[in-house]
């Protein structure tokens, strides 16, 4: 179903890891989103440089983040888009260190206004063996603390081989409904889209 208004969501993954297991179930929502009429877009950490927060205020007096990194790119991407999917793998009962920076640095669009808030996010995480519920808890936190309404609980998988997941037909159907929830739930939150 499309309408004149198009909607725009973007997939950050955050695995150092290209074309690994939280790639493939990120674009398997941005697939279901994208049969649905959603405009849809890519950003992965792979070959990016951010650098962490060093909290120097700035972000606060003037809008802007004073480093400059990959970060510049991705800041107008979420800014643009009305759902943002963020996908990381889980290293030790966690998001990676890549995703954190990532979400950290994003207190930058917090000041003067919040930028993100009103968005609708989806959360996905993809585990060996466990930690995907405290991943998934961090990426969720972190849509709520931007103002972003989370789909759910998000979309854990199981994997530690590249390509794993693709054996995860749960993980592999719960990312094509999360693309199709947000489609649906920016509609529903923002008429015109």
């Amino acid at each position: 179903m499309t309408t004149g208004v198009s909607l725009k969501i973007l997939g950050i993954i955050c695995s150092p890891r290209a074309g690994g297991n939280t790639e493939i179930l990120v674009r398997k929502a941005l697939e279901s989103a994208e049969k649905e009429g959603a405009e849809v877009e890519t950003w992965s950490i792979v070959g990016k440089e951010v650098k962490p927060c060093d909290h120097c205020g700035s972000c606060i007096k003037t809008g802007q983040c004073h480093i400059k990194d990959d970060m510049q790119d991705l800041y107008p991407k979420m800014i643009e888009a009305d759902g943002i999917i963020l996908g990381s793998p889980v290293y030790f009962w966690s998001v990676t260190a890549q995703a954190k920076l990532v979400i950290d640095r994003t207190y930058a669009l917090r000041r003067p206004t919040s930028r993100l808030e009103g968005k609708i996010g989806g959360a996905i995480a993809v585990a060996g063996r466990r930690g995907e519920v405290e991943a998934l808890t961090v990426i969720n936190n972190f849509f709520l603390g931007q103002g972003i309404t989370p789909v759910g609980l998000g979309v854990d998988g199981k994997g530690s081989e590249k390509g794993d997941v693709k054996k995860d037909e749960r993980a592999l159907n719960g990312a094509a409904e999360l693309g199709r929830r947000m489609v649906e739930l920016i509609r529903r939150n923002m008429p015109g889209k």
